[in-house]
């Protein structure tokens, strides 16, 4: 049997099922509703927090002969119909690849020929900040007067690439990041689903390393499941993620703290040794300073960085013995090295200058 992708097979059919953006499906829901539909909407916002989803769904919903509280039913014949993917009422155009003014042409052209048996035609144009300029004027005057039947719905990663007349023409809503908690929430449903065992540690490391994006969190556990065989764990899951345990970043941090030159090479050996990427280990030692700056200096850290209550109570420990300067100097080293370490030939020997330097350089701004 053909293996199904997890966040395809469990993308959002209704309104209700998306996760992380209640402001925009509700308004949405509301609309539908009320029967006050624009011609035009904006979504934006980072990769994989649900901006196609979101289109496919209201473009159901605004044809659905029964709508649900503002969802599509997904048994009348329209949702039926608009549930395949080459119905000519719902029509997704990658702007990627057709951004030129020909292009919007054939769509001003094809506006004027009403919907075959539902009440909308909806245009979504995906990454609409490629278009060109040329493409653009073009699609101003479509946006200007489009027909009744007509609904455009423009997503975007990049929506200051826009021009501000079509900004202007538009309904905008601006997706944002999904949380820790609510994604740790959503993987533990699906996990629980597909009968795959994980921990709660497991769930957060997925879940962080999605950096909110519900696409990624869950092309990440698909990865891991099928490694780990349905039987989830922390240490399988560091293990590809190529991230690094908290206990050996806090001992990291300790040592530069103390200066302790010869422990720090000894630690890069060790984790080099483990198979770890360094690159993504920079990554990490500039996050740490980060977290712990952000204990250090904000009143609601607990629900900033969302960690569990042992690996808070540490960070808030180390916290302590570092001043404000050392923790923004750290962040600037490593977030600066983990490009270059990329590119480098001799990544280790990078990394080991970096961390001397970084220590030496504090050093001397002391004294």
């Amino acid at each position: 049997m053909e293996h199904i992708s997890l966040y395809r097979k469990y993308r959002p059919k209704t309104f209700e099922e998306v996760i992380g953006q209640d402001h925009i499906t509700k308004t949405l829901q509301n609309q539908i509703m009320n029967n006050h539909i624009g011609h035009a909407y904006l979504f934006t916002g980072t990769r994989g927090t649900g901006k196609t989803s979101i289109a496919k769904i209201f473009a159901k919903a605004v044809n659905c002969l029964s709508p649900v509280h503002g969802s599509p039913c997904g048994k009348c014949e329209n949702c039926l119909r608009l549930e395949k993917e080459n119905d000519i009422n719902i029509i997704e155009i990658d702007a990627a690849s057709n951004n030129k003014v020909d292009d919007v042409r054939e769509i001003r052209d094809k506006v004027k020929f009403l919907p075959v048996g539902a009440k909308y035609k909806v245009y979504i144009i995906d990454e609409v900040h490629m278009l060109t300029d040329s493409a653009f004027n073009a699609l101003l005057k479509t946006l200007e007067e489009p027909p009744e039947h007509i609904i455009f719905i423009l997503a975007t990663t990049e929506a200051h690439k826009l021009p501000q007349t079509i900004l202007s023409r538009c309904v905008r809503f601006d997706f944002h990041l999904v949380s820790v908690e609510t994604l740790m929430k959503h993987l533990a449903k699906i996990f629980d689903k597909e009968k795959i065992t994980y921990d709660e540690e497991s769930l957060k490391l997925i879940a962080v390393a999605g950096e909110g994006s519900v696409r990624d969190t869950l092309s990440i556990a698909d990865s891991i499941a099928s490694y780990c065989q349905g039987k989830i764990t922390k240490e399988e899951t560091l293990n590809i993620l190529g991230t690094t345990d908290y206990e050996l970043i806090l001992s990291f941090f300790k040592e530069l703290k103390e200066k302790e030159v010869g422990n720090i090479l000894a630690l890069i050996d060790k984790i080099e040794k483990e198979g770890k990427n360094l690159a993504v280990f920079a990554k990490d030692l500039s996050k740490h300073a980060r977290n712990l700056l952000i204990v250090k200096t904000c009143k609601d850290a607990d629900s900033i960085l969302n960690l569990p209550e042992d690996v808070m109570a540490k960070f808030k420990e180390q916290a302590e013995i570092f001043d404000e300067k050392e923790l923004i100097r750290y962040m600037q080293v490593f977030s600066s090295a983990e490009n270059e370490l990329r590119y480098t030939l001799s990544v280790r020997l990078l990394l080991e200058t970096t961390c001397l330097t970084a220590m030496l350089n504090l050093e001397v701004k002391k004294n």
